[in-house]
């Protein structure tokens, strides 16, 4: 059966990266940019200045916020209607880069809707305006090399991934300085991001050889780097830069599972309790979750056994090689400081005895939200498909922290 794996055409990667930018050729560029993290490090004007130093006319759109909305997917599409770049440059974590995406197909095709951009696999051919280019300055989403963008509806409460080759960018700039600047919970909290598309990828559905390499190598970069990098161990942070963007190769082609529905589902449904499940702490909770379910399946089951024999774990049979791997999953949660479950986890994202999403709230969604989960994108290629009421159970055993065994 024929597969395809893309990546970006360049990637430019250690400390100085972001001089790469120099080289870009053009007219005209824009960069997108969020809060405030960027401008106050200084890597905006640094970037802005390479770009100008390349002889570009630079325009900014900022202020982009966490989890994007089409609001502002639509309002930055306008300001390069009007401008014209020829280089879409998005500097900074998850969301900046995302918005940009979504931004890009909106400006080479100003009748495009929302719906539209989220067929997956069907967008039209970009690149008749503008080239793209990533900057990533946190170590977890890698969307600097992926096919993928998630955009918010609030209207609908849910988060939507726009999925297509299209929109995997020219160029990526790996440059671990702009991730020395992480605070520490997002640390924590990119880091289990990273883990979970390397493990989701590794057992998913639609793996090859091209996606199983960097997946395996990211897995033990990670084991090894991630809890020193949340110590403030620069060596060990710029490593996991690298770790989760090999993370992002391995699932940009080898897709996600369940986990991920299940973290995009979940992330904004409860925001009228007065807070958002941050993607990367859901998919450290759910993750174990789900590896006790997908081990269920035999060719999963043996997957998860080589990921825990690559990482040295315990154990001979792979009964005893799962049990381990989750076992080292909330190992790790507990020294990240991320709660088990979503009954635990508090509005600032750390354990607490009651967290603030009420059992009469959730239960009372529920239903919605795992019909939701088993249609997101990322269910398709998970090892085993969910009916709605295993997918129930399932996120039951989320909320409560308790064992899956179906």
């Amino acid at each position: 059966m024929m597969q395809r794996f893309t990546n970006p055409r360049d990637i430019y990667h250690g400390k100085g990266a972001l001089e790469a930018l120099k080289g870009f050729e053009g007219k005209k560029a824009v960069i997108c940019v969020g809060g405030g993290s960027m401008k106050r490090f200084g890597f905006l004007d640094r970037a802005k200045g390479y770009l100008e130093e390349a002889g570009m006319e630079v325009r900014i759109i900022e202020g982009i916020e966490s989890d994007p909305s089409v609001e502002t997917v639509m309002k930055g599409a306008a300001v390069m209607q009007e401008f014209g770049p020829d280089w879409i440059v998005a500097i900074g974590g998850g969301s900046p880069i995302d918005a940009a995406k979504a931004m890009w197909i909106k400006y080479e095709y100003p009748e495009t809707t929302f719906e539209d951009m989220c067929k997956i696999f069907g967008l039209p051919k970009l690149r008749t305006k503008a080239k793209f280019c990533a900057v990533s300055s946190t170590s977890g989403t890698a969307t600097e090399v992926t096919a993928f963008s998630i955009i918010t509806d609030y209207q609908k409460g849910i988060k939507y991934p726009i999925a297509d080759f299209e929109i995997t960018p020219d160029v990526a700039i790996v440059d671990p300085e702009l991730a020395e600047t992480m605070p520490k919970k997002l640390v924590a909290h990119t880091g289990m991001d990273a883990l979970t598309h390397a493990i989701e990828a590794y057992v998913s559905t639609v793996h090859s050889e091209f996606t199983d390499a960097p997946a395996i190598r990211a897995i033990e970069m990670i084991q090894r780097d991630l809890v020193n990098s949340y110590g403030e161990d620069m060596t060990a942070r710029d490593n996991m830069h690298t770790a989760q963007c090999l993370a992002g190769i391995a699932f940009s082609s080898g897709l996600l599972g369940i986990v991920h529905s299940m973290a995009h589902k979940t992330g904004a449904v409860f925001a009228d309790q007065g807070a958002h499940i941050i993607h990367g702490a859901a998919n450290a909770m759910y993750l174990p979750k789900v590896i006790a379910y997908n081990a269920k399946d035999p060719e999963a089951k043996k997957r998860y056994g080589v990921i825990a024999d690559y990482m040295h774990l315990a154990g001979s049979t792979d009964d005893e090689k799962v049990a381990a791997l989750i076992a080292y999953v909330r190992g790790l949660n507990d020294q990240l400081n991320i709660p088990h479950g979503i009954k635990f986890y508090g509005a600032d994202s750390y354990p607490t005895e009651q967290g603030f999403v009420p059992e009469k709230v959730f239960l009372e969604r529920l239903p919605s939200i795992a019909a939701n989960a088993i249609l997101d994108a990322c269910t398709g290629s998970n090892p085993r498909q969910p009916t709605q009421e295993e997918m129930e159970k399932l996120l039951k055993c989320c909320y409560y922290d308790t064992d899956v065994d179906f």
